[in-house]
């Protein structure tokens, strides 16, 4: 079989431990624990502010680039737009793993194109790969209470009840992306849009 380009997993999120366990940070926390499931190690890339773990998602199986970018949310896309064009990815094969505050906590929306929601670090890709077709994993964070501001609370930590069911919901997640690159979107979507 020949080998053909990998999968960019990007997880966004923001670097440094202030930022770790926030909900803008669930990307990170995806790509993670994705890294652990498969035996990668992240690894600062040598021409790209970014992390990135390279591998396989399993033995015999699809190429994988996780990647965490180095930069701030809203400059996400340099990174990502610099490694896709590293590695030869092309754009439909690009996943984006991001929260989302226009899906309620606890489910996910897996889409390829469309809007960015005003979600910067979205907005940064699509402006950098000149492209909004990459694949997206949306986590839903849900909106803020109250009258928050929401750039508030995406900065935030989950609650102590949210923190509970985060690591089901980052596994579910893993398991979403895996999917996408195994059989694809629709089979993902049927999946992970009906729990």
């Amino acid at each position: 079989m020949p080998d053909t380009a990998p999968w960019l997993v990007v997880g966004l999120g923001n670097p440094g431990s202030e930022y770790a366990r926030h909900r803008h940070n669930v990307g990170f926390m995806v790509a993670d624990l994705l890294a652990d499931r498969t035996g990668l190690r992240f690894s600062r890339h040598r021409r790209v502010m970014a992390e990135v773990a390279e591998g396989r998602l399993r033995v015999g199986g699809p190429r994988l680039v996780l990647v965490k970018p180095l930069t701030y949310m809203n400059l996400s896309g340099g990174p990502v737009a610099g490694l896709a064009q590293f590695y030869k990815v092309p754009v439909d094969q690009i996943i984006a793993v991001h929260d989302e505050l226009d899906v309620p906590w606890t489910q996910l929306r897996l889409k390829q194109g469309g809007g960015e929601g005003g979600h910067n670090g979205l907005r940064s890709m699509s402006s950098s790969l000149g492209s909004k077709d990459y694949v997206r994993v949306r986590f839903g964070i849900g909106r803020p209470p109250g009258r928050q501001n929401p750039a508030d609370f995406v900065l935030s930590d989950f609650s102590s009840v949210e923190r509970k069911e985060l690591d089901f919901f980052v596994d579910r997640a893993a398991d979403a992306v895996e999917m996408v690159i195994d059989r694809g979107l629709e089979p993902a979507q049927n999946q992970y849009h009906g729990a």
